[in-house]
């Protein structure tokens, strides 16, 4: 029997989210009530009230409520909400969590689910559930069911949603029961890829698992990267294979696919050990072609797929790339190498092929040599990218990197 949290504003929303409460109970599940409720009186009886919430985060809700701004409230309670989901997690006395709302219950609830660590059983019914929910998602497995109606009463749409809604976190929490305990696990590598990168990374991922570890590969689409930043920072990761760093490109050029600016920080700044290296920093990553802004017009392009639009980085742009790269490689407190694949950082900028461009290429070698920091190991390879010899040189660098590291630095937080 599991014990789900159902967390929502009982001043606005308790019917409805004792509704759920009885539909989990139903399925022979405990739950545990916790009201993030910001002014009026709870409809409902909470097992965590409001003042208990806000007191994990050492919030007076009474001074709050005072100044009257729905704004600071919801901040403010979105805060201690997450402190206390996480506690509650980490104690072991929920398995999962579910939560109701319209845009600030939005805000609240998944604010505390992404405390929550990935697997961890988290679903919330939202009005907003059909737009962009990247800012509400952040980089978690939050399940986001649309609410159709707005979550104001219970009638036959809202009464069939919220029941599916409950029987979904309910089927996750026993599906996490039932896995198996992994006892042996073997330690973990993370590794970024993207199309033009597949054959060296998988390669690599070859080497590193019959070395003895497990390797999570991660799509360089921008969630991917940032996903793998924030697995890196769990502390749960013993090196990283950062074969694909294109994300960067996108981020200097505008493209749809950048992970923001810290992406290459997190094993930097917490001494994992690392390989880096220029995967697809000869591209910059749109939608369909109308998609391109106007001002890269009479650009180089090659169109990957009908929804995926790629630009060829120019000169400049590389040497900024190079700079930056080594800006974030320079950040490393472990062991870190750069590997340069000198005749193409990606399939189509291999000989003959569409972004095919030795100044950019240069540009962007040269930036990232004659910025990186000198007591950073630095290995050029004839050969592209998806050589076999260029995964090679990689995975063997990694493996050296590891087993040269302190055992207490690997897979452990910083």
């Amino acid at each position: 029997m599991s014990t789900i949290a159902v967390l929502g504003t009982f001043d606005t929303k308790g019917t409805e989210h004792r509704f759920v409460a009885d539909q989990i109970f139903q399925r022979a599940h405990q739950v545990l009530l916790i009201d993030v409720g910001g002014h009026g009186e709870p409809q409902i009886k909470a097992d965590i009230t409001r003042e208990e919430v806000a007191a994990t985060a050492g919030i007076d809700l009474h001074a709050l409520r005072a100044q009257n701004d729905r704004g600071a409230m919801v901040e403010a309670i979105a805060k201690a909400a997450a402190i206390m989901l996480a506690k509650l997690a980490k104690e072991g006395r929920i398995d999962g969590v579910i939560s109701l709302g319209g845009t600030g219950g939005t805000a609240i609830g998944t604010a505390a689910m992404r405390a929550l660590p990935l697997g961890f059983p988290k679903l919330m019914v939202s009005t907003v559930a059909a737009g962009n929910v990247t800012p509400y998602l952040g980089v978690k497995d939050i399940v986001m069911f649309p609410s159709i109606v707005d979550v104001a009463g219970l009638n036959r749409f809202s009464r069939a949603v919220f029941t599916r809604a409950a029987a979904t976190v309910c089927a996750l929490a026993e599906a996490n029961a039932a896995m198996p305990k992994v006892s042996d696990a073997k330690p973990l590598i993370v590794a970024s890829m993207f199309g033009n990168t597949t054959k060296c990374v998988e390669h690599a991922r070859e080497l590193l698992e019959d070395a003895g570890y497990e390797v999570l590969v991660f799509h360089a689409t921008g969630t991917g990267g940032r996903t793998m930043e924030s697995l890196i920072e769990s502390g749960l990761v013993a090196g990283v294979l950062d074969i694909t760093t294109t994300e960067w490109a996108d981020e200097l050029a505008g493209g749809v696919f950048a992970a923001g600016p810290t992406r290459l920080e997190a094993a930097a700044r917490h001494g994992i050990p690392a390989i880096v290296t220029l995967g697809c920093l000869d591209m910059v990553n749109f939608g369909s072609p109308d998609s391109v802004p106007a001002k890269y017009a009479g650009r180089t392009f090659y169109q990957h797929n009908p929804q995926v639009t790629l630009m060829r980085t120019t000169p400049a742009e590389c040497a900024e790339l190079g700079r930056i790269l080594a800006e974030k490689v320079n950040l490393s407190t472990g062991p870190v190498t750069v590997l340069l694949p000198k005749r193409a950082i990606s399939i189509i900028s291999a000989e003959g092929k569409p972004f095919r461009d030795p100044a950019a290429d240069a540009a962007l070698f040269y930036a990232i040599k004659s910025n990186l920091r000198r007591d950073i190991p630095l290995i050029e390879l004839d050969c592209e990218i998806n050589d076999p010899a260029f995964a090679e040189a990689c995975a063997k660098s990694l493996l050296e990197e590891i087993a040269n590291s302190s055992p207490a630095n690997i897979g452990t937080a910083h």
